[in-house]
């Protein structure tokens, strides 16, 4: 079983012990020691290399999304999911822009946290239902000009699993509607990622908007 690192950026103590405590009951999860600012979350960052990083957008005075920032910069490896309070959907937007890969409520259940965090880690995300058309939308509409060009590299095969991403399949989906297994789907999907210098689906999807491909159903 892989297991996969992660490190909580929260000041609010209860709720970030608490958090850890039932996340760390699932086998495949190894919680790192909290971080409740974002010196602690760089310095444990380096030196316990997380695979996933939890993080909060309130950290007293501080902004998450400049923490957000220098991790990208520093460590752009890491897969940064927001678990926040927060529901303005601008602050969205620019945490997904500066590199976030899942976005959830603090509301939201551990099961779908520790659900994301898995996704996070095989280069997946999650952004709620309910407002990820008008999130890409955003990305879309800020992103600026035409980039048909950059799948110009893409396989045909490759541009099918991408439009499978598009249309908002999982990958198990887009192994049914392809007739591939699993493995292969995830083949292609890391093949289509790094030909287009993309860090997770969500941003993928957002390049194949921009080149003009939209859900096919």
């Amino acid at each position: 079983m892989e297991r996969i690192r992660v490190l909580i950026v929260d000041d609010h103590a209860l709720f970030a012990e608490a958090l850890a405590a039932r996340l760390g009951r699932e086998p495949d999860l190894v919680i790192l020691p909290i971080a409740a600012d974002g010196r602690r979350a760089l310095a444990l960052t380096a030196t316990e290399r997380p695979r996933v990083l939890v993080l909060d957008l309130t950290l007293g005075a501080e902004s998450g999304l400049d923490v957000l920032d220098r991790v990208r910069e520093r460590h752009p490896d890491v897969r940064v999911v927001v678990l926040t309070a927060m529901t303005e959907l601008d602050v969205l937007v620019q945490a997904v822009r500066r590199g976030a890969v899942g976005w959830l409520g603090k509301t939201e259940s551990a099961d779908l946290v520790a659900r994301v965090i898995r996704s996070a880690a095989r280069q997946g995300g999650w952004i709620p239902p309910d407002v990820l058309g008008e999130v890409l939308r955003r990305l879309t509409q800020d992103a600026g000009g035409p980039s048909g060009d950059l799948l110009a590299g893409l396989t045909p095969r490759e541009r099918e699993v991408l439009q499978c991403m598009v249309d908002g399949l999982n990958r198990a989906e887009i192994a049914e509607r392809l007739g591939l297994s699993a493995n292969t789907v995830r083949t292609h999907t890391q093949n289509l990622l790094a030909k287009l210098d993309m860090h997770s689906a969500l941003e993928a999807i957002t390049l194949a908007m921009r080149a003009g491909m939209r859900p096919s159903g």
